[in-house]
């Protein structure tokens, strides 16, 4: 397979910051961002403007989840407001099946343009809890993929890159300063307002791992 990439890109903090990372390793990368009816478009247009500003290519597609399931997507759940982080309960921000559904979606678009590689910004150290952002479910849909594509057949692997999977907070702040990822574009709140919540997972989560690398959030 080549050297070109499809890149999960929602616009937040973690998937520009892998997508910055494919681009430092020399992939041609093409970004699929999802509008799947979440509570606002904001990450939506963060997600395109961080691909314009990389120069990487782009495409939005649009799906439907109309059973919901999730506060992202269903306004009349609210969005849980500092709630405490290192509780084993996964929260009702989770929206049923997503990284299955992206990855499928990525591996289709993969497949098509001939791409070696999908490169996700899944985490699984300082994260809400998901269980499709660990590293057993990524080893897994990797072997799914091993025995489900035209191109494995072929005996042409298509690899899912995790390069943040194993990294702190603070660590991809780092990372993205050293890959000059212009964070300022980016968005990673739920909400969304003029500014961010503050109180959301997403939002802590992101303002710790700044404050633990000692380095200002120039989106605040």
């Amino acid at each position: 397979m080549s050297k070109k990439a499809v890149i999960l890109l929602s616009g937040g903090l973690d998937s520009s910051t892998t997508l910055y990372y494919a681009l430092r390793q020399g992939y041609d990368c093409h970004c699929l961002v999802f509008d799947y009816g979440q509570r606002h478009k904001k990450e939506i247009r963060a997600a395109l403007g961080v691909a314009r500003r990389a120069g990487a290519r782009s495409v939005c597609v649009k799906i439907s989840l109309p059973w919901k399931g999730s506060a992202l997507l269903d306004t009349k759940i609210a969005v849980p407001r500092n709630r405490a982080l290192e509780g084993q309960d996964i929260p009702v921000t989770y929206v049923p099946g997503r990284n299955i559904i992206f990855l499928s979606f990525a591996a289709s678009f993969a497949e098509a343009i001939g791409a070696g590689t999908i490169f996700i910004g899944a985490n699984a150290v300082d994260y809400s809890g998901y269980p499709d952002c660990r590293p057993e479910f990524m080893r897994a849909y990797q072997a799914m993929l091993g025995r489900g594509l035209k191109t494995s057949f072929q005996g042409k692997k298509i690899k899912i890159g995790t390069p943040l999977i194993h990294l702190s907070k603070a660590g991809i702040v780092k990372l993205a300063l050293s890959l000059k990822v212009p964070i300022e574009l980016t968005w990673s709140c739920y909400n969304g307002g003029a500014k961010p919540c503050g109180t959301c997972d997403s939002c802590r989560l992101r303002a710790a791992g700044f404050s633990q690398a000692n380095i200002q959030d120039k989106i605040l």
